[in-house]
C-alpha cells in the first residue's frame, strides 16, 4: 500500500516544487512574501504550523556534466495568498558561491549544450538561459507540455503532453451544459482525478537551442500513458547517450485489467527506425525507471516479480541491448533498490531504505554484491552522479531537504545548501533517538523517539504513538510539512514511531508479513511499543494518544477497538474503516486483492480485521479527517467511522476537506489541519 501513503519526502517534492509539473510561479511583481520569522516566533523558539509554511522547499537539482556545479530550485509559499514562487539557484559543488539565477520564476532546470546553457520552465513556457542567468530566451514551438528533456547530443527534445482519444458524454451527445459521466469499465477515476479520456504521450522533436520543430507522438493512437499514473514520474523515461533511442515505462492495460494488475513494462524505442521492443515482457510485475549505461549498451531498471503486488521486492536488473539478455544484479539483496545511477560501465550506485534510514549503496556487474556506502541518522536520496561526482538530497526528522555531496570512497557527506538557515538559527529542535524493544514474540522492534525541545527527564510528558501508513512504506528519517515530528514534539509531546511488521527497510520477510494479517502482529507491535514507552519515567501513561494516516488511519480505527484503555485520544486521517465497502469503492484493486486476499464475497478470513466490526468497543475520543477527492480510500470510509462513533456516544469530530484528497496540500487547509490536530490532542491529553 505504498500508494496509500507516499513516502513523505517524495510527496514533498511532488506538491511543493514545480519540478516538470508546470506549477504556477509568482512573479516578483506580485505581493511580497512574508517568510521572515516574527519577533513572537523568534521568542517562542520552536516549530509551529505558521513557521512551517515559511520554509523554502528544495525541489529538483541537477549536477553539471563536468560535476562542478549544482542547479537546484527553491519554492516559497505565502500562507495568506497561497501563492507559490519557485526560482532556480546554483552553487559550486563544494557549496561555495551560491547564486540565484532567476527572480521571476523558474523550475525544472536542465543542463544543455554540454553544460554551457540551461533549459528551464517559466510560467508554462520552455526557456533557456546562460549559466550566469543572463540571456533568457523563450524556446518557440512547444506548448502545453508537462515534462521535457533535451537529448545528450543536444539536437532533439522529448516532451510529454495530454492526448485526447475518446469523447466525453457532453461531446458524444453534443450537450455542452450536461454534467454526467458514462462509465463502461473500471479505472474511471484514479487517486484524485476522473478520467477525461486523455493520455500522457511522449513526443520527440528536433531542437536547435532556440526552437522546437513539430513533435512526433511515439505513442500515437495508444490509450496508455508514459510516464505512468498516478505519479507521472520523469524518471520513467530516459535518453540513450547517443540520442538515438528512448527507453520508457508504460502500463499497457485498460479497465478491469488495469485495476487488478501492476504489470508495467519498459519499451526501447529506436528513433531512426521507429521500431520498439518490450525489454521486460517476460516479467509480470512492475518494471520501471530505465537508466542507460554511459556507453549506451545496457539499461538498468527496477523490477518487481509478482503481478498485483506493489510491495514486492524492488530489484535491480540490467538489460544488455545487443544480446537481448538481462541479469538480476542485486540478487541476494533483501532490500528495495531505488534511484539507480551508473558510475562507469560496470558500477552503479543506488539508494535504499535500510533499518530506519535511507542510505546509498554500491554494486557492480562483476558479482561482488551490494556494499553500503553511507552511515548516519538521515535520509539520502534521490541522487545524481556525473564525472565521478555524487550528490544527494539530505534530510532528517530535524532538517528539511538540502543538497549534499557524497565522497565516493569514504561515504562522508557534506551539506552544500542552507535553504532554511535563518529559521534553524531561531528555533530549537528536540532530540531524535533510536530505540529498540523486544516484541511479545521476541522480535527486535526499532522505533524513533522524538523528544520536546528542552526536554527534562525529571518531568512527565504526554506521548503519541505514530502509526505509519503504507502499510509497506518506509518509516525512516523523513521530513514532512504536515506530519512533522519536530512540530508535534514542540507542542510538548513525546512521539514514538515504531517500525512495526510491514514497513520497508527491514528485509522482505518483515515487509511481507502484514499481508492478510492487518489486525495481527503489526498491531501487537504497536501495543508492545506503547507498553514499553509507558514504563519510561518521563512518560505519563495516563496521557497517551495514537495518530496516523492511511494505513496509519486504519491502525487507529483498529486500535480503538483493542487498546484496553491504553490511549486517551485518537486521530485517524483517511483510514480504512470497512473492508467490504472500501473494496467496493477503491480503484487500484490489486492492493486489496493482495493484502485482503481478494473481494469480500469470497468470505476471506482477513476481513475479520475490519475495524467496523469492533465499533461496539469504541469509547475513546477520536478526530477523523478526510478529503472529498480521495479515491484511494474514499472519504465515505471516514464518514462511516464518524457516524459510528457518534451513534455510540464516543466524543468525535469529523474534519472534512472538500478540495483535498489523500493528503492536505493547500497551505491554509494544512494550517487548519494542524491547529485542529493539536486542539484535539490538547483537549484530551493535557
Amino acid at each position: 500500500m505504498k500508494r496509500y501513503l507516499l513516502p513523505v519526502l517524495l510527496l514533498t517534492l511532488l506538491i511543493t516544487s514545480s519540478c516538470k509539473q508546470n506549477a504556477p510561479v509568482i512573479s516578483e511583481a506580485s505581493p511580497q512574501f512574508n517568510n521572515q520569522l516574527t519577533s513572537e516566533e523568534k521568542a517562542g523558539g520552536v516549530m509551529t504550523p505558521e513557521i512551517m509554511w515559511k520554509f523554502g522547499r528544495l525541489g529538483s537539482f541537477a549536477l553539471s556534466p563536468d560535476g562542478s556545479t549544482v542547479l537546484y530550485t527553491v519554492t516559497d509559499i505565502d500562507l495568506q495568498s497561497e501563492g507559490r514562487r519557485t526560482n532556480i539557484f546554483k552553487t559550486a559543488v563544494n557549496g561555495s558561491n551560491p547564486v540565484q539565477l532567476t527572480t521571476d520564476g523558474g523550475s525544472s532546470p536542465e543542463w544543455i549544450n554540454n553544460g554551457k546553457s540551461i533549459a528551464f520552465v517559466n510560467k508554462g513556457k520552455l526557456c533557456s538561459m546562460s549559466i550566469d542567468g543572463s540571456a533568457v530566451n523563450v524556446i518557440s514551438g512547444i506548448n502545453d507540455f508537462e515534462i521535457f528533456s533535451v537529448s545528450p547530443d543536444g539536437n532533439k527534445i522529448y516532451f510529454t503532453k495530454r492526448v485526447k482519444l475518446d469523447q466525453t458524454a457532453n461531446e458524444k451527445h453534443n450537450l455542452p451544459k450536461a454534467n454526467v459521466r458514462i462509465i463502461n469499465d473500471l479505472m474511471y477515476r484514479h487517486w484524485n482525478y476522473w478520467s477525461d479520456f486523455s493520455y500522457s504521450h511522449i513526443f520527440v522533436s528536433a531542437f536547435n537551442g532556440s526552437a522546437v520543430s513539430e513533435g512526433k507522438d511515439i505513442m500515437a493512437g495508444q490509450r496508455f500513458e508514459s510516464p505512468t499514473a498516478p505519479y507521472f514520474d520523469e524518471g520513467e523515461i530516459a535518453w540513450s547517450p547517443d540520442g538515438k533511442s528512448i527507453a520508457y515505462t508504460s502500463k499497457r492495460l485498460k479497465g478491469k485489467a488495469d485495476a487488478v494488475s501492476t504489470n508495467s513494462d519498459i519499451y526501447l524505442y529506436n528513433l531512426e527506425t521507429d521500431k520498439e521492443i518490450n525489454i521486460t515482457e517476460d516479467n509480470k510485475g512492475y518494471d520501471r525507471y530505465p537508466v542507460f549505461s554511459p556507453d549506451g549498451s545496457k539499461i538498468a531498471y527496477q523490477s518487481m516479480e509478482r503481478d498485483g503486488y506493489e510491495a514486492d521486492l524492488d530489484r535491480l536488473f540490467v538489460y544488455n541491448i545487443k544480446e537481448g539478455t538481462k541479469a538480476w544484479v542485486s540478487k541476494g539483496w533483501n532490500f528495495d533498490v531505488a534511484t539507480v545511477k551508473w558510475n562507469d560501465e560496470s558500477t552503479m550506485y543506488f539508494t535504499c531504505s535500510y533499518m530506519g534510514t535511507s542510505q546509498i549503496f554500491k554494486t557492480d556487474l562483476q558479482g561482488k554484491g551490494v556494499s553500503k556506502l553511507t552511515e548516519g541518522v538521515h535520509n539520502l536520496g534521490p541522487i545524481d552522479l556525473k564525472s565521478g561526482v555524487l550528490i544527494s538530497e539530505l534530510a532528517s526528522m530535524s532538517m528539511a531537504p538540502e543538497v549534499s555531496t557524497i565522497d565516493m570512497r569514504t561515504g562522508a557527506f557534506k551539506q552544500i545548501t542552507s535553504v532554511n538557515k535563518a529559521i534553524y538559527d531561531n528555533i530549537r529542535m528536540g532530540k531524535v533517538e533510536e530505540k529498540y524493544i523486544k516484541t511479545k514474540d521476541k522480535k527486535d522492534l526499532q522505533m524513533w523517539v522524538i523528544y520536546p525541545p528542552d526536554f527534562d527527564p525529571a518531568k512527565k510528558y504526554p506521548a503519541l504513538l505514530f502509526c505509519e501508513g503504507g502499510p509497506q512504506s518506509a518509516l525512516d528519517q523523513f521530513w514532512s510539512y504536515r506530519w512533522n515530528m519536530q512540530m508535534i514534539a514542540a507542542k510538548g509531546y513525546i512521539v514514538f514511531a515504531p517500525n512495526r511488521r510491514g514497513v520497508s527497510g527491514f528485509g522482505q520477510e518483515w515487509k511481507e508479513q502484514i499481508s492478510g494479517d492487518y489486525g495481527g502482529k503489526n498491531i501487537q507491535d504497536y501495543l508492545d511499543a506503547t507498553d514499553a514507552m509507558a514504563k519510561e519515567p518521563y512518560i505519563d501513561a495516563k496521557r497517551m494518544g495514537a495518530v496516523g494516516a492511511s494505513y496509519g488511519g486504519y491502525s487507529v480505527f483498529y486500535l480503538a477497538g483493542v487498546h484496553n484503555g491504553r490511549f486517551k485520544a485518537f486521530i485517524a486521517h483517511c483510514g480504512v474503516f470497512n473492508f467490504e465497502s472500501e473494496y467496493g469503492s477503491t480503484e487500484e484493486l490489486w492492493f486489496p486483492d493482495k493484502d485482503y486476499g481478494g473481494p469480500y464475497w469470497k468470505n476471506l478470513p482477513s476481513y475479520k480485521f475490519s475495524p467496523h466490526l469492533m465499533v461496539d468497543k469504541w469509547t475513546t475520543p477520536i478526530l477523523i479527517i478526510t478529503g472529498q477527492n480521495d479515491f484511494r480510500i474514499p472519504y465515505t470510509q471516514s464518514m462511516e467511522a464518524f457516524q459510528a462513533a457518534q451513534l455510540h456516544g464516543v466524543p468525535s469530530r469529523l474534519l472534512f476537506f472538500e478540495d483535498e484528497y489523500h493528503w492536505v496540500t493547500k497551505p491554509q487547509n494544512a494550517v487548519i489541519w494542524q491547529r485542529e490536530f493539536f486542539e484535539w490532542l490538547d483537549t484530551y491529553l493535557k
